[in-house]
């Protein structure tokens, strides 16, 4: 019985046909070198969509990912409402999620096959992009008590605050991989196929709400961490070697050393140690590359991060306090003489 399953085999069997669905990208994408596309524009630019999009081209992205999304928030909503406690195995709602999730897969599969465009056509590229990053700047949020944000110090975030991002990070996370997973077609390209291994991560994650697989903290890590391999490679393939890639690997790394490994429990000489090899990597990448002067560039990506969070925590803190005031009073009740 799957309810009966353990974190482990949970995880495993998600991470095994996440990557099986990702060689059937692979594999499926061979039929798509035909296609035409416009030559490369620039860094704003997404190459990989029609030259001349069509309503039906348009309604083929559009209409699954309305759907998609609109199911997956109705369940998270179910489970909120209806649930509401958390198993050590799979509820029958998480069953439910995992084949919704697999059947717009599928769905879309067929759907680059037949008319190939992602909602891409239509919206910026950095909508995309934006939408993971959000993502990873809520979770720093929601982990601030627990392992802190600035060398394991938390960062003065009220209780309320966290706790509203806590109750609906779901809806959130759910739009961020369900919108990335649509804008882009299901092309086999080593970016593309990375790209999608690690959403259909972050949807198997958005599918065990309420499971202890969904809270464990080295599971959770590794899919924070994941961000650091797809941008790192990502940048490799589009700029080559000697390109930006040192800027992504030890930017999205030097979160891990200043925030995250503190929630893993480590002692303290084996932070040290992670941290000084941290940098001793970082000099020694821009050395070889004859670059030193480029090390500060490093810190650009955890520099945006923790901006986000605090600009998001004040965004958060003051929609609660425009809420309560605009909240009815309480209705007083005479309980004089006679009541």
């Amino acid at each position: 019985m799957l309810n009966n399953w353990g974190v482990g085999r949970i995880l495993t069997s998600g991470v095994l046909a996440s990557a099986l669905i990702t060689g059937l990208i692979w594999l499926l994408g061979q039929r798509l070198h035909g296609i035409t596309l416009l030559p490369d524009q620039g860094a704003s630019w997404y190459y990989w969509k029609l030259p001349e999009p069509t309503v039906w081209t348009r309604l083929s992205a559009w209409l699954p990912y309305a759907a998609h999304q609109l199911a997956l928030w109705a369940l998270i909503f179910y489970a909120q409402t209806r649930v509401g406690r958390y198993s050590s195995g799979l509820h029958p709602v998480n069953v439910v999620a995992l084949g919704v999730n697999t059947a717009f897969i599928a769905l879309h599969m067929a759907q680059t096959q037949l008319f190939y465009d992602g909602l891409a056509q239509d919206v910026s590229i950095f909508s995309s992009q934006g939408s993971v990053i959000l993502l990873l700047v809520v979770v720093l949020l929601m982990e601030n008590r627990r392992r802190g944000l600035l060398f394991g110090r938390p960062l003065p975030i009220s209780a309320q605050v966290a706790r509203f991002a806590r109750r609906y990070h779901g809806y959130l996370f759910s739009w961020a991989a369900v919108y990335t997973f649509w804008y882009h077609p299901m092309e086999a390209t080593s970016g593309h196929l990375i790209g999608f291994f690690y959403m259909f991560l972050l949807l198997l994650q958005g599918s065990l709400f309420l499971t202890r697989a969904h809270t464990n903290r080295w599971w959770t890590l590794t899919l924070e961490l994941a961000v650091a391999v797809h941008g790192t490679l990502v940048a490799v393939m589009t700029s080559g070697p000697d390109g930006a890639w040192p800027m992504f690997l030890f930017g999205f790394l030097g979160v891990f050393v200043i925030t995250q490994m503190h929630g893993l429990g480590l002692a303290r000489v084996v932070r040290w140690a992670l941290g000084l090899a941290y940098a001793f990597g970082a000099l020694l990448v821009y050395g070889l590359r004859h670059d030193l002067s480029g090390v500060p560039a490093v810190g650009r990506i955890p520099a945006i991060e923790y901006l986000l969070v605090a600009v998001l925590a004040a965004m958060i803190w003051l929609g609660l306090a425009i809420a309560r005031r605009r909240r009815p009073p309480e209705p007083v009740h005479d309980r004089g003489v006679g009541q």
